[in-house]
């Protein structure tokens, strides 16, 4: 069985909580795993950003960054960090909500546990392919 936590760094943006626990099951249950636990931290800018500079040395807020802590066939241990705040910025770039924004970066940061990469172009393809796949999972059609 897979656990998913969740908890909210946050206070300015509210989420559909269930959702997104059903987001990141779905994806991980695609991937063939069936025991372990994904932590989600729903953060701001500022948490992200330190976060960023601390573990990857990127100065800058971002979207989203996920880590895997422990991983074997048919096993994960894994966390996904996710700016509501920069959630919503994007989200008004694209004319859509930010709950649907805050989706696709848990999907996406819950795929980089998985196994996707987005470094290399094809691979990238392949990873914008599943992010589509899981957002119709909830009847959202993919903003780009």
């Amino acid at each position: 069985m897979i656990k998913v936590l969740i908890t909210n760094e946050q206070s300015q943006h509210e989420f559909d909580c269930e959702q997104l626990r059903a987001a990141v099951l779905g994806v991980v249950d695609e991937a063939e795993i069936g025991k372990g636990e994904v932590s989600l931290a729903i953060v701001d800018d500022e948490t992200i950003h330190a976060l960023n500079v601390q573990y990857l040395q990127h100065d800058y807020p971002t979207d989203v960054i996920s880590f895997v802590l422990e991983q074997a066939a048919g096993h994960l241990e894994g966390e996904v960090i996710v700016s509501a705040e920069m959630a919503a910025t994007v989200a008004q770039e694209y004319g859509w909500s930010t709950q649907h924004e805050l989706l696709l970066y848990v999907i996406h940061g819950t795929l980089h546990l998985v196994g996707y990469d987005d470094k290399d172009p094809q691979k990238k393809i392949e990873m914008q392919a599943a992010e589509r796949r899981h957002l119709r999972q909830f009847s959202i059609e993919h903003r780009t």
